[in-house]
């Protein structure tokens, strides 16, 4: 039966919510039904904690029990047009449709009422007529500063009557009417006043919050906002060109040509860095900006959002786009409005005829205005970036070339990294020859690096590499530059899979076996190759005698090394949770990924990607059981004891003192039963 009751109450909530016509109806129909256990007419409301703030609860604020970060409490009041009655549960009856004056009395507005009698404004809003009051509650007159105040009501005749004026339309305009960007010219002068209505279901007029709507009345409507608004006649430019804080700013949007659009119509938001916010940027950047028109253009195009959004409409943190083409978080913590989590707005809700301005004490400065090294530097990738620096790499960093740099992440450097001759040789190879985005790149594709050496571009389900670096965030695009983080180290390709096998003396019997084998041609082909490379170790597990009757076998020989060989090139950053890999030879390989190391069969690779020209290398000290045992399988007998061993090796029984991994194989046993079944009679 509860699950029936919550059942029919989400299937109630979820049809008059889309029945709703606007958003405010939206969340106006939320509160009703999360107030209606309290009887008829009743509306949930939040308020912030410790402020006089309320809110009609959307379904997000509801669960989460917080507005602009900071708790909320429930309350229970009557919705707009409905009052209680001695008695009765809830708010059963509507409010007494009197004229506007007297509905000023009843609705919160009662010193709205006071200074109306003052302006002598009682007679024309209680008499004949259809007007819209959007009447500022008690505490909008109280939150008035003094200076302001006093002058209103000095001269009441004309500063209070005029100011009174302008909070009234002359037509009923409901919240239905209220279209977000809409303006109506309002009783004074006709200037005009302007709506927003945002999809949050947040209502304002000249950026004052609508806190009560509908309050119907014989002449008119009347919506309680939340401030004193003030009539508008200057455009957002306008105010960067008058007010001395913002004088950097005005010298910046003339050089960069936006001056006309800033005086034209539209519903612009900007956030306008103070002179004190441009003096904390660094002369040279600064200096660099300023200079280069295309830079500063999308440095100003930054901080102006293509909707007008008043400080009231924020509740939480929102992705909005900017005139730049990214976008800006802009949210709110308590009273405060932030940008991207930082709270620097210093000054909120300049109104202008075509948009907002809010005064921020930081200059916010985009990707596509920066250098390189100015990306390199705001990210999390401190190592790097000093080594680059150390390795006189900074002015191709610095400067106008068109490059696309790798820097690997601060784990991928071993703690006390020193700079050496061949580590500047190695980090040249991280600048790519020209500017890229990582969207754009394809499978095999080959980039030339400053170092003059060509790298591959490999493309797996879940990753994207250049050669043994994978990508590992999304790209960062400067002015000149683009910059991609990868996770490793890159290695490149020094030569052939041969040619690095015989250059590490671990393999020196692998390749040995390899010349026997007549692969030689193979391992120098163009591939591309992934090898499994087995060190002298994992011949060494095997009996001598044993191991000298495979290398006297060629064929034999060649057919166990093509199980461990595989016509792709597949790095340790391709490998997923459930990768298969066709050997040359054999039945597929299972690897995965595990604690950042890989496994084959279940048995951890030594050492992963020793970069070839024609493909890659991995370090292997044991060898794979079906290959060792190939020309074996053609001899034993079915039910053998080389059949049973064989068949549950990869089920061994692992002494967790020996191994932390359960489920891998340890090396020790291995070789145990490597060697047991060598010693076995011969079938």
């Amino acid at each position: 039966m509860q699950h029936l009751t919550l059942f029919t109450l989400a299937l109630t909530l979820i049809a008059t919510i889309c029945l709703a016509k606007s958003p405010y109806q939206s969340v106006l129909q939320h509160s009703r039904i999360r107030g209606r256990q309290h009887g008829p007419n009743v509306c949930a409301m939040q308020k912030i904690q410790g402020t006089d703030k309320k809110y009609f609860t959307n379904c997000k604020q509801w669960y989460h029990r917080k507005i602009c970060g900071k708790p909320t409490v429930i309350s229970y009041e009557c919705c707009p047009g409905y009052e209680k009655l001695p008695g009765d549960k809830g708010c059963p009856a509507a409010l007494p449709l009197v004229n506007i004056y007297n509905t000023l009395g009843v609705v919160g507005a009662a010193t709205t009422k006071m200074y109306s009698e003052r302006a002598q404004l009682r007679e024309e809003i209680e008499g004949p007529g259809s007007f819209t009051f959007f009447a500022p509650s008690n505490q909008a007159w109280a939150a008035l500063p003094t200076e302001i105040l006093d002058a209103l009501v000095s001269n009441v005749n004309i500063e209070l009557l005029n100011a009174l004026h302008y909070h009234m339309v002359n037509r009923r305009l409901t919240s239905e009417d209220l279209k977000h960007g809409s303006a109506f010219p309002s009783m004074y002068q006709d200037f005009n006043v302007h709506i927003h209505h945002y999809p949050n279901g947040i209502v304002t007029v000249n950026c004052a919050r609508l806190v009560k709507t509908d309050q119907h009345a014989t002449n008119g409507i009347v919506h309680i906002v939340d401030r004193v608004i003030t009539a508008i006649t200057n455009n957002v430019h306008t105010f960067i060109d008058t007010d001395d804080d913002l004088e950097t700013l005005r010298t910046a949007v003339a050089a960069a040509g936006l001056t006309q659009m800033l005086e034209s119509d539209g519903h612009y938001t900007v956030f306008a860095p103070t002179n004190e916010a441009f003096e904390k940027i660094p002369p040279e950047m600064l200096n660099r900006i300023l200079g280069d028109p295309v830079a500063l253009r999308d440095l100003l195009n930054y901080h102006i959002l293509k909707n007008m959004q008043c400080a009231e409409s924020i509740t939480s943190g929102t992705p909005l786009e900017t005139l730049q083409g990214t976008v800006l978080e802009v949210g709110c913590d308590g009273t405060d409005m932030t940008l991207n989590g930082k709270a620097i707005v210093q000054k909120k809700d300049q109104l202008g005829t075509n948009g907002v301005i809010h005064y921020i004490n930081e200059l916010l400065i985009p990707d596509s205005a920066k250098t390189l090294l100015e990306l390199a530097q705001g990210s999390a990738v401190t190592t790097a970036t000093k080594l680059f620096v150390d390795a006189g790499l900074g002015s191709h960093l610095s400067g106008s070339e068109a490059l696309t740099l790798l820097t690997p992440q601060n784990e991928a450097f071993k703690e006390g990294v020193a700079m050496t001759g061949e580590l500047k040789k190695l980090l040249k190879n991280h600048i790519l020859k020209e500017k890229l985005s990582s969207r754009l790149l394809y499978h095999r594709q080959e980039l030339e690096t400053l170092g003059g050496i060509k790298l591959r571009v490999l493309v797996y389900r879940n990753s994207l590499c250049i050669e043994n670096s994978c990508i590992a965030a999304h790209d960062k695009t400067g002015r000149f530059g683009s910059m991609f983080t990868v996770d490793k180290v890159l290695t490149p390709p020094m030569g052939t899979i041969m040619d690095v096998l015989k250059a590490d003396d671990r393999f020196s019997l692998l390749v040995g076996a390899i010349q026997t084998a007549g692969m030689t041609e193979l391992m120098n082909q163009a591939g591309p190759h992934t090898v499994f490379a087995l060190t002298n170790d994992a011949f060494s597990a095997l009996p001598k005698a044993d191991l000298n009757k495979l290398m006297g076998n060629p064929q034999e020989l060649a057919s166990v090394l093509k199980y461990h060989m595989a016509k792709e090139i597949l790095v340790s950053g391709g490998v997923g949770s459930h990768t298969r890999l066709k050997p040359l030879q054999g039945d597929q390989l299972e690897l995965n990924m595990r604690n950042q190391t890989v496994y084959i069969n279940k048995v951890p690779v030594v050492e992963a990607d020793l970069m070839a020209t024609n493909g890659v290398v991995h370090a292997w000290i044991v060898p794979f059981v079906n290959g060792i045992y190939s020309y074996l399988e053609q001899k034993k007998k079915k039910g053998s004891l080389i059949d049973l061993i064989l068949s549950k090796m990869v089920n061994v029984n692992i002494n967790p003192a020996l191994d932390e991994d359960r489920d891998g194989i340890y090396f020790s046993e291995i070789c145990c039963i490597i060697a047991f079944i060598y010693q076995r009679p011969k079938i």
